[in-house]
């Protein structure tokens, strides 16, 4: 009796059989054999090619535009040439504007002061023509009559809230005494809408208004007015020992 196949080789034939009649193709598996350190060198080397390629496509578009690093140095040098000449002449011109502005300010100290001179010889200048006029009728006078003759009385307005007054105060006669007495002024006013009087001096400054002469005394001062009071005229009254030699009102 022969032997039967036992049934692992029957399997294992069965699968053979089924394999190469199979229309399934057989599965393949590559395997990558190259080492690590290959691959890195391979990685560096692409990128050194990249970065080569990517510089040389600059440099091509650089020379393209004209753009040179020789030309830029020389272009930047130039640029820094006009800028110290530009720097000079700016200095130049700050120098003379410099010195443009302080013969300005001379030029306005000196018309400063000379204003100031102006206006003190035009007030001498007013003195000296009211002495020219009282000098004037002095001589006729003294051979007239005797008394105080009040000569070119003058109010102003000085500042706000200043009253400048000036007269001349004159004696004639023959062979008179001197004239030993005190003036006031009296001023008519307006004061928040309403009229008032106001008489100088004050109790306190009645020395400033004495008065000592022969033939003749000039007579001038400031009076300090209250705030938002507005002057309409004034009076002087000449004052001797109480009594009244002479008076005149101006107006303003």
């Amino acid at each position: 009796m022969a032997n039967k196949p036992k049934p692992v080789f029957k399997s294992l034939r069965r699968k053979l059989w089924w394999q190469r009649w199979s229309i399934s193709p057989a599965r393949m598996t590559i395997k990558n054999h190259l080492p690590w350190p290959l691959r890195v060198m391979l990685i560096a080397v692409v990128l050194g090619l990249s970065g080569a390629i990517a510089m040389w496509t600059y440099d091509l578009g650089r020379s393209f535009t004209g753009f040179k690093p020789a030309a830029t140095v020389a272009q930047l040098s130039s640029i820094q040439e006009q800028l110290r000449g530009i720097s000079a002449e700016r200095d130049r011109f700050q120098t003379t504007v410099n010195a443009a502005e302080s013969q300005l300010n001379i030029e306005r100290s000196v018309q400063t002061q000379l204003n100031r001179q102006i206006k003190t010889l035009e007030s001498e200048n007013s003195k000296l023509k009211d002495d020219l006029s009282f000098f004037e009728s002095l001589l006729p006078t003294n051979t007239g009559v005797a008394g105080i003759t009040i000569r070119r009385f003058k109010v102003e307005m000085a500042e706000p809230g200043q009253l400048r007054y000036r007269l001349l105060l004159m004696q004639g006669g023959k062979l008179v005494p001197d004239f030993t007495g005190n003036y006031q002024l009296v001023l008519t006013l307006v004061q928040e809408g309403k009229s008032a009087m106001m008489t100088f001096p004050k109790s306190d400054a009645t020395d400033k208004f004495k008065l000592l002469f022969k033939h003749y005394q000039r007579v001038e001062g400031v009076l300090t007015l209250p705030e938002g009071a507005i002057v309409k005229s004034v009076q002087i009254k000449v004052l001797e020992r109480g009594a009244m030699r002479a008076q005149q009102s101006a107006n303003l």
